[in-house]
């Protein structure tokens, strides 16, 4: 079983400032997911240097192999001084999250990580060393699914001080509060945005400081494959028909010509649905064997519109094709485009402004927004 660490990022920039102080870098390497959150001493621009050069530095080095000595060593010889507290200071949490579930997580200044386990927050296995003269606190511990790590700036836990709450959203108050939202059906992005959004409320909407939030989520990996139109050579069809169901995971099919030709090659029967959920969205079918059948081009395009309003398929409201297709693309980790280019002569008739110029701009533009939510996306042409 092929683990993926779902990762979901929310930031709050503090009131009166144009840039965050905080920063949050993230590479995924064949071995490891790493994550660092910086938090720059003060905030705005000279903030945000300082954030921006700790995680550039801290990422570019352990992805290098650079041990925690050598980070720290660096970031505290490369920061500029600030002219006014005459400090070259940044905070700094590191998240490593290996193939084998092994995680390592290191510290500086920053609240503690959170372990959410089956609904509890749990402590983490921890201890403290001087590093470079500096307090870095360490834990070693292997993660299972459905495990989240919490990570944050302090700009979280002081939310409301001063204000809704005299002494702020102190560290227990978010643990205690997450573990009363806590439910399976939580993805990463969302409970992070979530969490971003309760702050800035309890800031009464102008916050006091940058507030970072970082949301790790451990589980299986996820994959979507969708095929598009017929391939231009009929004599492909059956080879389109044995890749799209040799590939892991959900199997999407689009298009009525398209749902025709697998329907003839897999031998099995296609039913319309004749109810319509959406006076927008044709209609779909079923395949058995396959997860969704829908029509092609007007649904695609809907879809693409529907992904580009929300940040996570939990947002998506409905269950007309068009959504459906939304959100199995959002929620995939990894998903595989096989588009036939074959034309579609109903595509000829002037009065419909749909070709394969279109078809293959909806495909290339769900390609760039799903690789922008950190999705491995692949397109084949046939």
């Amino acid at each position: 079983m092929s683990v993926y660490v779902e990762i979901g990022i929310a930031t709050l920039t503090k009131s009166g400032e144009e840039l965050c102080g905080d920063k949050v870098e993230v590479v995924r390497t064949e071995d490891a997911t790493i994550v660092v959150l910086s938090d720059g001493l003060g905030s705005g621009v000279k903030a945000n240097i300082l954030s921006t050069l700790t995680t550039k530095i801290a990422i570019t080095m352990l992805v290098n192999g650079a041990s925690l000595n050598d980070v720290v060593e660096t970031i505290g010889g490369t920061l500029p001084t600030c002219k006014v507290r005459h400090l070259a200071y940044s905070t700094f949490t590191i998240l490593q999250v290996f193939n084998d579930r092994s995680t390592y997580i290191a510290e500086f200044d920053n609240p503690p990580t959170m372990l959410l386990r089956d609904g509890s927050i749990v402590t983490l296995p921890a201890s403290t060393s001087l590093v470079e003269g500096k307090k870095i606190r360490e834990a070693h511990l292997y993660l299972k699914d459905g495990d989240f790590l919490i990570s944050m700036s302090d700009g979280l836990i002081h939310s409301g001080v001063g204000g809704i709450l005299n002494l702020g959203w102190k560290w227990e108050n978010v643990a205690e509060y997450i573990e009363k939202i806590s439910n399976e059906k939580w993805d990463a992005p969302s409970l992070a945005k979530w969490l971003a959004s309760v702050s800035n409320q309890l800031y009464a909407g102008k916050p006091g400081d940058d507030v970072s939030v970082v949301v790790m989520k451990i589980r299986e990996s996820l994959s979507t494959t969708v095929l598009v139109g017929p391939p231009q050579r009929r004599e492909d069809d059956p080879v389109v028909a044995e890749l799209l169901m040799s590939e892991k995971g959900k199997k999407i099919v689009c298009g009525g010509t398209t749902s025709m030709l697998i329907s003839r090659e897999l031998g099995k029967e296609l039913k319309v649905d004749i109810k319509q959920r959406d006076p927008k969205i044709p209609p779909g079918g079923y395949i058995q064997g396959i997860d969704l059948v829908t029509e092609g081009i007007i649904t695609i395009s809907h879809a693409l519109e529907r992904m580009r309003r929300v940040c996570s398929q939990q947002e998506l409201i409905g269950e007309d094709e068009a959504t459906q297709l939304a959100k199995a693309l959002l929620a995939s980790d990894k998903v595989t485009f096989l588009v036939g280019r074959a034309i579609n002569p109903a595509h000829q008739n002037p009065s419909l402004p749909m070709n394969m110029a279109l078809k293959l701009q909806i495909v290339k533009g769900m390609e760039s927004l799903l690789k922008e939510r950190g999705k491995d996306v692949k397109i084949q042409y046939f």
